[in-house]
This record gives structure tokens, sequence and C-alpha cells, in this order.
């Protein structure tokens, strides 16, 4: 795990619309290392699929603009793709899972065609070789009774097993990266518990790199290495697990943490929200999208966008309370904490004591 297989560096992504362009991405960077799970979180619109799409290509061409940014796999940029070079990598090395399996699914074919349609594309197998990889493939998933249900239609499965065939898919040419557009989002908790543990296991027999798009905090405790956070097209705060969720730095991962229910508290305690709604992609300002609906806000916030500040080696925040400018007395406790653990951390990496 210590080279990077995937690089996201800057990306910009604009739609074309009657009133101008409009962001959805803008200047989003990370990286994912073979066999990490990455997470990427953030409420609706925030841009989280859509930077998926971007790295699959997948977004229409006749109203999409990428402006600036790059997206390299193992070195090489896929946005100079042609259209050839990267239907060799879709499918093959980088593989989606997407959030309805029934509308990824061709209700018209069979299950095994559909598994074996990537395989005849992107393998030399034959027609006999690939129904034995589709069939293990089932195997691998969970799903009884492979050989038969090799024939059987995507109506004559239920919403778990549809998302099993999903993954199945996915997987059957032993891609590199895999890209979970919010995977257990439609299916029960039983069911979700299912997929993920499978999504886990292939990871260790395969090696493969996750991209976990999610909005669920509990599926991301269970499955991420690495989280970055997503608000209005901006990645605001990256790190490990533990530092975004023990150590967060940015008002926007604050609220997120908070709002999630916690089995310890009282029942008459009360649930706390992030007022208000993110912004509007066309309306965007100068300064921080956040700062309308963050307790925290100052002048400067409206007026300016901060630009990221490493918190350690691997964490990084986009907030102007980590400005060595900003008030002390400004800055609250839950972040002043990850604040000295975080430098202690890099004191004691660097032998020092703190």
């Amino acid at each position: 795990m210590d080279q990077n297989i995937l690089e996201v560096d800057n990306l910009h992504v604009s739609f074309k619309t009657r009133n101008g362009a409009v962001p959805a991405v803008r200047g989003v960077s990370f990286t994912l290392k073979k066999g990490e799970t990455l997470a990427i979180v953030g409420e609706s619109g925030s841009g989280k699929s859509v930077t998926a799409k971007s790295i699959m290509q997948l977004l229409p061409k006749q109203n999409t603009v990428i402006p600036d940014g790059a997206i390299r796999y193992e070195g090489k940029d896929m946005l100079k793709f042609s259209k050839k070079e990267i239907q060799a990598v879709r499918g093959s090395d980088i593989s989606m899972v997407f959030q309805d399996p029934m509308t990824s699914l061709n209700p018209t074919m069979k299950i095994g065609k559909q598994i074996m349609e990537g395989l005849s594309r992107h393998t030399a197998l034959t027609k006999k070789q690939a129904r034995q990889r589709a069939k293990e493939m089932l195997e691998l998933v969970g799903i009884p009774n492979p050989e038969s249900r090799l024939d059987a239609y995507p109506h004559q499965f239920s919403g778990g097993m549809r998302q099993r065939v999903v993954i199945a898919i996915a997987l059957a040419c032993n891609p590199k990266i895999l890209i979970a557009d919010e995977p257990t989002t439609a299916l029960d908790v039983t069911i979700q518990a299912q997929i993920l543990r499978l999504m886990r296991n292939l990871q260790e027999k395969m090696d493969t790199g996750i991209i976990l798009i999610t909005h669920d905090l509990g599926v991301v405790a269970n499955m991420a290495d690495r989280v970055a956070v997503m608000y209005a097209g901006e990645v605001v705060e990256q790190g490990t697990l533990d530092e975004i969720f023990y150590r967060p730095q940015h008002p926007y991962t604050l609220g997120l943490l908070r709002s999630m229910p916690n089995l310890d508290a009282s029942r008459a305690e009360p649930l706390i929200p992030i007022p208000g709604s993110p912004p509007d992609p066309s309306a965007l300002g100068t300064g921080c999208p956040f700062a309308a609906r963050c307790p925290y806000t100052m002048k400067v916030c409206h007026d300016y966008n901060p630009g990221a500040i490493a918190m350690s080696e691997t964490q990084a925040v986009r907030c102007w309370l980590h400005d060595e400018r900003t008030p002390a007395g400004h800055v609250p406790a839950e972040i002043k904490e990850g604040r000295r653990s975080a430098e202690e951390a890099a004191a004691e990496a660097e032998g020092v004591t703190a």
C-alpha cells in the first residue's frame, strides 16, 4: 500500500446550462493506494458521484466541461485517453457499482450473459470459459445455485441478490480499482452488513483499491482506511479514519458526526442537525461555501475561500479557524483538542517530546 494506484489532482467539473457553466466539482484532490479503501462522504449534491463518474468518464460529453485537473491511473492521465483507451480500462482495470442495482442491470438479459459481456470484451476467454467464470463470480458473491441462476433475469432476484450480481459484474475482470457509489442505500440493515462484509472479503482476496461513496458514517467506520469529506464540490477535510472520527478539524465534519445517533445518549437528548441547506452551485460566492451554516463563521469566511492547511502528514483541512491569524478564543474546544492531538502526533513522529 505504498504506491498510489490512482491520483485525482485539482479536478474541476462543470455542467453547461442556459445560464452558463455550473461548477459541480471544484479543485478536488485525493489519492488511492492498492488494497486501500477511501470513503468519500458528504450530503447529497456535494459532488461525490460526479467525481466518481469523472474517473470512469461516464458523464455526458455534450454538456460536461472539465477545464482543469488530472486523473492519473498508474501514472497516466486518463483525461487524455482516447475513446478506445478509456474503454479498455473501464470495466477491466476500473469498475463501478452504482446506487440502484435494478437500473444498473438490463431487465431483458439473463444474468449470466450480463456477467459474460465484460469478460468477452476484456479477456480472451471462450464462451464456455466465460460462462464458467460467471458461475464462479456468482459463487464468490454468495448466490446459491449459481449454475441455474445464470439463466435467470434480474426481476427474479431480491434487492440484495441484485446488488451482489452488480458486484459480481464489477469484479469479474479482477479490477485494480472498484468505485462503489452508495452500494447499500436501498438495502435493509441485514443485507447491508452482508454486502459490506462481501466487499471487504473480496478486497482481501483480490487486493482491490476501493473508493466508497456514501453519506452513512456507520458504513464509513466499518470499511474505510481514509476519509475525504466533500461539501459544495470541494474536499473540505481528509485524513485517516481515526483522524476524521476522533480529531475532526472542520466545522462541517463536526456537524456530520454530531448528527449521528449515539446509543449511549439519553432518549431525551435531541440530535444536533446542521442548520440550513447546501448552497446553490450556480450562485457560489467568493467565500467559504459552508460560511452560511457554520456556527463559528468570521467575516473573512464570507469574503475568501480558505486553502488546504496540512494538520499532519495524512490530514488536511480547508478552514480559516486554522489560520495562524485567527484569535485563539474563536476556535471551538473540539477543534482545539484535535489540533493539539495532531501537533503531539507530529512531534512524536519527529522524535520530539511535545
